[in-house]
């Protein structure tokens, strides 16, 4: 393996920089159509004329394309060339993204929002698998720091620019947009992204597609990496979802305009995450991941306090803490797979997706019938678990 997966030359210092910012560019061109629409929810559920809750869910959407997508990735990733397919994928996105602007009506939105996820999670899941197989060691860390980093970017940016050109000149223009960024994403990643060897491909395309799954499902550390993942989604979704309920109709009582400018508390994560490769190699991969798992609970307790500043401050903890082990967690499932480095980052990203609809699910029945202390220990509970399974967190020797 090679650690040059990106273009620039990495052999000085100003190289590696450049090369962890195509990273994060490329990762905030393929996600930022994720939880963009989000902000404008309220807009378009006057559109259709549906109930809040029906529009939530046709946005949201894109979660269950998302999650499908990984594992299909997961199951054929051996027969798809990395390069062709990121471009493809983001290519493709594109359509989707500019037809929301014409959804005649929620249905339609709701598939045009699955179709995007499809799209962003193949082109997610390859390019992790490609930066599995091309970097070693603290590269590899780094690089999977650099692309979570451009999650975190396309949190916080995707959602200040689409309530910016929705509010100036309206909800379709926000669309066209994002399409164009698609369209972007596909020329950055056709520009830097080097075609990989057919021998980094995968597995003998003899194998059944399953058996690249039996054997990282047989694998108990990739096991626990697949459930951590499930965890840290679970947490993030129920949190930043219903936090928005005791912003505004809670005690907080605070307006829209207000509630956007909220989520600044993802500009620190931009700051931190990147420090993912650093922290694992100064205290070990384990160890860094439950300091971040630690940093999110303590999160989730200033959230119980019934202060603004001590709210906020706890968003941005959980923010800080579930990114920071993501991207942990992220390169630890590819440098620790067996064989088949795309499986094993489909099988995690169906995972994580998957929690995050379950998160939205079950924390907003507990937050519905309990109320928000006892959402707040479920996220606390569910964190914990998180931090036995990270016991698991173990890279061979050889890595």
């Amino acid at each position: 393996m090679t650690d040059a997966a990106i273009s620039p030359d990495v052999s000085t210092r100003t190289g590696r920089a450049l090369r962890f910012l195509l990273i994060a560019v490329i990762a905030f061109l393929t996600l930022v159509d994720l939880f963009a629409t989000q902000v404008i929810i309220p807009a378009l559920t006057a559109r259709y004329n549906v109930s809040p809750a029906a529009m939530g869910s046709a946005v949201s959407a894109c979660t269950f394309g998302m999650a499908a997508a990984s594992l299909l990735v997961a199951l054929f990733s051996d027969r798809l060339d990395r390069r062709v397919g990121i471009v493809a994928s983001l290519l493709i996105l594109s359509v989707p993204t500019a037809l929301l602007a014409w959804a005649p009506n929620v249905a339609v939105f709701a598939v045009l929002r699955v179709l995007q996820g499809l799209c962003m999670a193949s082109a997610f899941s390859l390019t992790l698998a490609y930066l599995g197989e091309r970097m070693t060691g603290a590269a590899a860390t780094q690089a999977f720091a650099a692309y979570v980093t451009g999650n975190v970017a396309s949190n916080l940016i995707g959602r200040f620019v689409s309530s910016g050109v929705a509010g100036n000149w309206g909800i379709d223009a926000s669309f066209f947009v994002f399409a164009g960024l698609n369209l972007a994403g596909a020329a950055l990643a056709a520009a830097t992204i080097h075609k990989a060897a057919k021998m980094k491909l995968g597995m003998d395309h003899a194998r059944s597609p399953l058996a690249a799954l039996k054997t990282h499902l047989a694998n108990p550390a990739l096991r626990a990496g697949f459930v951590f993942g499930f965890c840290i989604l679970f947490v993030f979704i129920g949190v930043f979802t219903y936090v928005n309920f005791e912003l505004g109709a809670g005690g907080f009582g605070l307006s829209m305009t207000h509630l956007g400018v909220v989520y600044i508390v993802f500009l620190p994560s931009i700051l931190t995450t990147p420090q993912a490769g650093w922290l694992s190699g100064r205290m070990g991969l384990r160890r860094a991941t439950w300091f971040g798992v630690a940093v999110a609970v303590l999160g989730a307790g200033l959230l119980a306090l019934p202060s603004l500043s001590a709210v906020l401050a706890g968003m941005c903890l959980v923010a800080i803490g579930t990114f920071l082990v993501q991207a942990l967690a992220t390169g630890f499932v590819s440098r620790a797979a067996k064989g088949d480095r795309a499986a094993a980052s489909g099988l995690y990203l169906a995972s994580y997706f998957s929690g995050g609809l379950v998160g939205a699910i079950v924390l907003g029945q507990v937050y519905t019938r309990s109320g928000w202390h006892a959402m707040l220990a479920c996220v606390a509970l569910v964190l914990m678990c998180a931090a036995v399974l990270a016991r698991k967190f173990e890279l061979p020797r050889t890595v």
